[in-house]
């Protein structure tokens, strides 16, 4: 190693040096492109329609770096309008500034990360420049609005419904916080190996005044090919009033199962080491509601602790109410003629709601507009639902197949990559045989 006089550049060296040639690169092809297009449209426009105007400069802040193009102008002869047709042709709104995949970007990682200065850092970070501030991710989020799919069909005449609260603090002052309402929907599980996948699981957060399951069947007819006469719902969530109001409004319809997560862990707080805990623990397992009660009942006045008595009375109180809840809703299926095989234990609220808790909790506040649109998009991403934004859709995580552009075009990006990036590197030009030239040599011509 002493005799090689030869300085090598390091591996962060030549990665910069490439990454800035691709950034350069970049922008020059898309220039190149984006002006070519307005070229062709000046020329196959409905000139009887369109009169041209001039050319106006147009700056674009995109994941390599900035675009400055010039692009036409027009005025629009039968509404008046003066329009972009570029703009148009590109489903882009150009007076914005920023590239439909940085906005991408962007939201995706507001959504996925813990804030939105992490968000414009993380892309600082990776670009290598500012490219969007904390706040205009912001505001690019409050403006998305989820754009449904088309009606689902339902494979069983049975829905499993998963619903839960969760309590999300509030920025405004004397403003409390608020619970959202969240349900989980799926038409039942999947076994892949070890793993258990819930199928076609869709969410609903409650909106407006009306109340929680009247809006929540809504959802369900717009969502879904449901009916009311034929479909049936199994529905698990805890004691609250909100929930349990499912039983008055579904009727015969439903039936409600009373979390067993929850039940579960009220029992062992309360008897973790009572000598009763292991009868409970056999009358939860084999859904004896009546049996449950029974020995929580024998079991008032043996717990020595004035809080812990006052919790098992209202535990009793609560259970006593709806003592089929602990039931199996697989027995209720059978008596409906519903088969119920390779239909499981409910129960997957408290993993729904650990993921909209890991984005809305944490010690964070909101205002009402900021969580509702944070909501709406963590929705989307869960649902691979397409998102309206500023600049068009996001739509990378949906299941829509990405049409594939006219080949003519597909060449004629091809041709304009090769010309732009021939001899555009700089240490190609100097001696062959220095060691950075044999590394780099190979993206010759690329």
């Amino acid at each position: 190693m002493k005799n090689i006089n030869t300085k090598y550049p390091t591996l962060k060296e030549i990665e910069q040096l490439v990454w800035r040639n691709l950034q350069e690169t970049f922008s020059t092809v898309m220039k190149l492109l984006l002006e070519d297009f307005d070229q062709q449209i000046i020329d196959k426009r409905d000139k009887q329609r369109f009169h041209l105007k001039d050319k106006r400069k147009l700056t674009i802040d995109s994941l390599f770096g900035e675009i400055e193009i010039n692009r036409t102008y027009y005025r629009d002869r039968e509404t008046g309008e003066h329009v972009y047709l570029l703009d148009r042709y590109l489903g882009f709104e150009g007076a914005k500034g920023f590239s439909p995949l940085v906005e991408e970007a962007a939201i995706e990682l507001a959504v996925s990360g813990p804030s939105y200065r992490k968000a414009a850092n993380t892309l600082e970070t990776i670009l290598g420049y500012r490219v969007m501030s904390h706040e205009a991710i912001r505001q690019h989020l409050l403006s998305v609005e989820a754009i449904q799919k088309e009606k689902q069909s339902i494979t069983s005449p049975v829905l499993f419904v998963e619903v839960d609260g969760l309590y999300i603090k509030r920025q405004e002052k004397r403003i409390k916080g608020k619970e959202e309402k969240i349900a989980a929907v799926h038409q039942g599980w999947e076994v892949n190996g070890k793993r258990v996948i819930l199928k076609e699981k869709r969410h609903y957060i409650h909106r407006g005044e009306e109340p929680f399951w009247e809006g929540f069947e809504n959802f369900l007819m717009e969502t879904y090919n449901y009916d009311p006469t034929v479909h049936r719902l199994v529905i698990n969530g805890d004691g609250a009033g909100w929930i349990t109001a499912c039983r008055n409004y579904f009727k015969d319809r439903a039936f409600f199962s009373i979390d067993r997560f929850h039940i579960a862990r009220d029992v062992r707080r309360l008897f973790r080491d009572h000598p009763r805990y292991q009868a409970m623990q056999k009358a939860l397992a084999a859904y004896d509601g009546e049996k449950l009660i029974t020995e929580l009942n024998s079991a008032v006045g043996t717990l020595n602790d004035e809080t812990k008595e006052k919790r098992l009375e209202e535990l009793i109180k609560q259970l006593e109410q709806y003592p089929e809840a602990l039931g199996d809703y697989r027995k209720w299926l059978k008596e409906h003629g519903i088969d119920p095989t390779g239909m499981r234990p409910m129960g997957s609220a408290e993993a729904t709601m650990s993921v909209f808790a890991k984005r809305m909790k944490n010690g964070r506040s909101w205002v009402n507009k900021g969580a509702s649109a944070m909501m709406t998009a963590m929705v989307s991403i869960l649902d691979k639902l397409a998102l309206k934004t500023l600049f068009g859709r996001v739509e990378k995580w949906s299941e829509a197949k990405e049409e594939k552009p006219p080949k003519q075009y597909v060449k004629k990006v091809v041709r304009t990559v090769g010309k732009v990036t021939r001899n555009n590197i700089m240490y190609l030009k100097n001696k062959a045989n220095i060691p950075v030239y044999e590394v780099l040599k190979e993206l010759k011509g690329f």
